[in-house]
């Protein structure tokens, strides 16, 4: 600061030292869904009463939603003669100036002010008014002030908005019975009760209609939809989905953009092996891909369905989804979807053969091409652990989320850092900071270890002159325990005291 001339005491703030770095949560699902019948929203509306009879006029929203309830309607008295019917709107506002004869008395009626309303663009945009209940609209009107629309709800889930929901039972009698939303809520539902971002798209005629309804796009007004509405959850809803599916509905093209999406969201996607019937179809269908973010998952679970009460197949990608969560909260993203019991599931919908001690098994076979598959022992669970990344330094789902969930916490936690002073001061406050976390997350058995340095080599006075400074850290991630060997060994050396034991 100035050295400015000052008789007295004067107080510097120094904030420096490290700061406490928080992990991201992680136990965020976004959810891709169909629901032709999930609860529409509700217009507001009001009732604009008149002292005469036959002139109460009644105004609808022109559009659902908590919005509508913002919207007033006034009648007023111009206070002159031969005034002409007038509406005018400011804001959310409509002002309807009525019409006198030539001794100033209101001529307006009803009908004459539905008329005007409805025939302002304007005002059109946000109300529709017709005769109240009982009215024929041929009544005069008289002045009054502002009426407030009311009772307008939001559609609980419109197409291609991502919604936020914390209180999946609330959410479930909001979806409807059909489509894929539904059932997917109410499988997660019975693992555990995460935060949820759901975005709806509609059905289309065809299947390929569906499938380009659920991939998305960007309109020429800049909307995203389908999974592309996902990448904008964070923006609108302060949240960040980190464990993605389209159960029932991800086909190939649809899984394919689902690894765009969790590459650029930096989160896990689950996909089932779609319309494989047989293991050699399933392992054919694993070669399509070769991303880390992606675990492939096959066959199905079978499940009870309330709605049609009856059995039916249950799609296991909403259960992954669920179960992913729930592990998170639980136990830590560190253990894999791998042998943990599945609530609400019945049966598996196609013969797979597992045996704990035989590698020979279809299990195994599936579980060697990296495909997750369903067996049941105590209960029915998911076995396997591998995705389907190209680089064996990402095979196992947890590898991939240490090293998506450690980027974003890092990164995320240093926003206060940038575009301060770059004294040696800082750097050493942000290391220390990562290093005091590292040691944390050890700690918590969430990693093996990790270290953060900086190195000299690179950077240099020209690096640091241009404002640049780069932190190296490395990480071990928790191995999965996936082959457990015991060596047995037969051996007589335990009689060789047998005697001496006996006369004891």
């Amino acid at each position: 600061m100035p050295d400015q001339y000052h008789h007295g005491v004067r107080v510097l703030e120094v904030n420096e030292g490290t700061r406490t770095i928080r992990t991201v949560s992680t136990a965020i699902i976004g959810l891709v869904a169909t629901a032709p019948e999930a609860l529409p929203g509700v217009a507001a509306e009001a009732v604009v009463l008149a002292i005469a009879n036959n002139a109460d006029v009644n105004y609808t929203a022109a559009s659902v939603g908590t919005d509508g309830n913002q919207i007033r309607v006034r009648y007023v008295d111009p206070g002159a003669a031969d005034s002409l019917l007038d509406v005018t709107v400011s804001g959310k506002d409509i002002t309807v100036s009525l019409a006198t004869d030539a001794l100033g008395d209101i001529t307006s009626t009803a009908n004459d002010v539905i008329t005007a309303v409805n025939g302002s663009a304007e005002a059109s945009a946000l109300v529709v008014a017709d005769n109240a209940a009982g009215n024929d609209g041929t009544g005069i009107v008289n002045a009054e002030e502002f009426t407030r629309l009311a009772g307008g709800e939001d559609e609980p889930f419109p197409l291609n908005k991502p919604v936020l929901i914390t209180n999946v039972s609330d959410a479930i009698g909001n979806a409807g019975t059909i489509g894929t939303l539904p059932a997917a809520l109410d499988a997660i539902g019975d693992q555990a009760s995460p935060v949820i971002v759901v975005v709806r798209v509609a059905e289309g005629e065809t299947t390929q209609d569906t499938e380009a309804n659920i991939i998305g796009t960007t309109t020429a007004q800049g909307k995203k939809t389908g999974l592309q509405a996902l990448l904008v959850a964070e923006q609108n809803l302060g949240v960040k989905p980190r464990i993605l599916g389209v159960p029932g509905l991800d086909t190939e093209n649809v899984a394919a953009e689902l690894v765009i999406i969790g590459q650029k969201l930096r989160a896990f996607c689950y996909a089932y092996a779609n319309e494989c019937q047989t293991i050699s179809e399933a392992i054919l269908y694993r070669d399509t891909f070769g991303a880390r973010e992606l675990m492939l998952i096959w066959p199905d679970f079978t499940a009870f369905n309330v709605n049609t009460a009856s059995t039916e197949r249950a799609y296991a990608v909403s259960r992954a989804l669920g179960l992913r969560a729930k592990i998170d909260q639980q136990v830590g993203w560190h253990k894999t979807l791998s042998n943990v019991a599945v609530n609400g599931v019945t049966g598996i919908d196609k013969d797979v053969h597992w045996d704990l001690q035989d590698p020979n098994t279809d299990a195994g076979l599936l579980n060697a091409n990296e495909i997750t598959t369903l067996i049941q022992r105590d209960g029915f669970r998911f076995w396997g652990s591998r995705t389907c990344s190209a680089d064996p330094l990402f095979q196992f789902e947890n590898y991939t989320r240490t090293a998506q969930i450690l980027s974003d916490t890092i990164a995320e936690a240093h926003m206060w850092a940038v575009d301060k002073p770059l004294h040696p001061s800082l750097a050493k406050d942000i290391l220390e900071g990562i290093n005091a976390k590292f040691r944390e997350l050890k700690l918590l058995g969430l990693i093996v270890d990790a270290n953060a340095w900086l190195d000299p080599n690179i950077n240099t006075e020209d690096t640091l002159k241009a404002g640049k400074l780069y932190i190296d850290y490395d990480y071990t991630p928790v191995p999965p325990l996936e082959n457990l060997l015991f060596r047995q060994r037969i051996t007589d050396q335990y009689l060789a005291d047998f005697a001496a034991r006996v006369n004891a």
